[in-house]
C-alpha cells in the first residue's frame, strides 16, 4: 500500500471562484468553512476548494490525508453532504474516465483475484484483530437486541444460520472466510462441515489456525475454481469485490454448488443506484477493483439461476458497528502507530467514518438475499432473530 503523498497536490494552485462554489455547496447541506460547530470543516490549505472541485471524492479523500482540512465530526458531516446529494454536485473528468476504463475491461478478472487480498487484507492482522471482535468479523453486525461489538457480530452469524437453517452434518461452503470466524463458529455450535475460501494469505493462515481441529478446511482459491456439491453456501461481506461484469458468474457458480433443496444466503453492501465502477478515493486506498452492486444488478445476475427467497435491509446497523471499529481503532492506535505511519492514521479514520456517514445518510444499504434453486417447497419462512 503506497501512502506517500499524492503528487498531484503539487500541481494545483488557490483560485478564489473555487471557494466561493465549494462554500455555497457546503451551505446546501448546512456545513461551513471554518465554523465553530463539531461538523463544519476547517481548512487549512486554500487548495483544498480547487483540488475537490477537479479531483471529486479523490481529492476530498487525498486532501484530508495530507493535513489539508480536518472536522470534529467527520461522520455527521459526510452524513449531512450526501443527505444533500452533494455527491452528485462535482462530476470530474476523472469519474467519467474511471467509468469508462471500466466498461472496457474486467477489473475483477481471474487475473486480479488475489490483488484485493495483498492491498488491504494482508496488512496486518495485528490491526484487524485490535480493531474488530474475537471472532475477527469484518461485515456489518446486526443491533437490534446487541449492546457490543462481539453481541452484535453473534447475533449476525445467529441470524445468518437460522436463515439457512444448518443441522449437524451439512456440508457448507463460506465463500469469503475472511479470518474463519464464521465457519469456526457454524462447526462449533451447528455441527457442520464447512470448506472456507479467501484470497488473502494472511487471512487463511490465521483462519486454519483459528479453526484446527474442527472440521473446516481453508483454501487460497478463486471462487471461479470451485467445484463439488454442498447443502447451503453463504458469503459474507465479499461480494463486494465481485464486479457488475462478474456477477452472473457468480451466481451460475453458486447454483451449480448448491444442492437441489439448499438456501444460498448472500450477506452485502449494496449501492441505490447502478454502476461499474467503483469510488476513486475508495478504489485506490482502500478496495482496489471494488464495487458496490445494486439491487437491479443482482436481480438480473440471479435471473433464471436461483430463486429469490428473502431480502433483508438493515444497513442502518452498519453505522454502529463501523463507528465500534472507529473506537477500538483509535484505542489501539499507540500500540500500532509504530508500524503504520500518520497518514495511514488519517486514511483509516476517514475510511471509517464516511463509511459510517453514509451508511448514517441511507447512501449505502446491508443486504442479506436468501436464494434457492428451485423455490423452496411450501415456502421459506423468514426469521428475523
Amino acid at each position: 500500500m503506497n501512502l506517500s503523498k499524492s503528487s498531484s497536490e503539487f500541481n494545483i494552485t488557490e483560485k478564489p471562484r473555487d471557494r466561493q462554489r465549494v462554500e455555497a455547496l457546503l451551505e446546501l447541506a448546512d456545513i461551513q468553512v471554518n465554523g465553530n460547530r463539531p461538523w463544519d470543516i476547517q481548512v487549512h490549505d486554500p487548495r483544498f476548494f480547487s483540488r475537490v472541485l477537479g479531483q471529486g471524492t479523490l481529492g476530498l479523500g487525498e486532501s484530508y490525508m495530507d493535513g489539508w482540512w480536518d472536522c470534529q465530526a467527520l461522520d455527521v458531516m459526510i452524513a449531512k453532504a450526501l443527505r444533500a446529494r452533494l455527491d452528485t454536485a462535482i462530476r470530474t473528468s476523472g469519474d467519467f474516465l474511471a467509468v469508462a476504463w471500466a466498461r472496457l475491461k474486467n477489473m475483477q478478472s481471474p487475473a486480479r483475484a488475489f490483488h484485493i487480498g495483498e492491498h488491504h487484507y494482508d496488512i496486518g492482522n495485528d490491526l484487524y484483530s485490535r480493531m474488530l471482535d474475537p471472532l475477527m468479523m469484518y461485515s456489518c453486525g446486526y443491533w437490534p437486541d446487541a449492546e457490543t461489538l462481539e453481541q452484535a457480530q453473534v447475533a449476525k452469524l445467529e441470524l445468518i444460520f437460522s436463515k439457512l437453517g444448518l443441522q449437524p452434518g451439512m456440508k457448507v461452503l463460506d465463500i469469503g472466510c475472511g479470518w474463519g470466524g464464521a465457519a469456526w463458529y457454524a462447526a462449533r455450535h451447528y455441527g457442520v462441515e464447512v470448506t472456507g475460501i479467501t484470497v488473502s494469505k494472511e487471512q487463511a493462515a490465521l483462519a486454519e489456525a483459528r479453526c484446527a481441529g474442527l472440521p473446516v478446511e481453508i483454501r487460497l482459491q478463486d471462487y471461479r475454481e470451485l467445484e463439488g456439491r454442498y447443502d447451503s453456501v453463504y458469503s459474507i461481506g465479499m461480494f463486494e469485490h465481485v464486479g457488475v461484469k462478474n456477477y452472473r458468474t457468480y451466481m451460475r457458480v453458486v447454483s451449480r454448488l448448491l444442492a437441489d433443496d439448499g438456501l444460498f444466503l448472500l450477506h452485502t453492501i449494496g449501492g441505490n443506484t447502478s454502476v461499474n465502477k467503483g469510488d476513486r478515493w475508495v478504489e485506490r486506498y482502500i478496495f482496489p477493483n471494488s464495487m458496490l452492486p445494486s439491487s437491479s444488478q443482482i436481480a438480473r445476475a440471479c435471473e433464471g439461476l436461483l430463486v429469490l427467497e428473502d431480502w433483508h435491509n438493515f444497513g442502518a446497523d452498519y453505522d454502529r458497528t463501523l463507528l465500534a471499529w472507529h473506537t477500538n481503532f483509535g484505542r489501539s492506535w499507540p500500540e500500532l502507530k509504530s508500524q503504520y505511519n500518520e497518514r495511514f492514521c488519517r486514511m483509516w479514520n476517514y475510511y471509517l467514518l464516511t463509511n459510517a456517514g453514509a451508511f448514517r445518510a441511507r447512501d449505502s444499504q446491508l443486504w442479506q438475499i436468501v436464494l434457492s434453486p428451485k423455490g423452496k417447497e411450501g415456502g421459506y419462512r423468514r426469521p428475523r432473530r
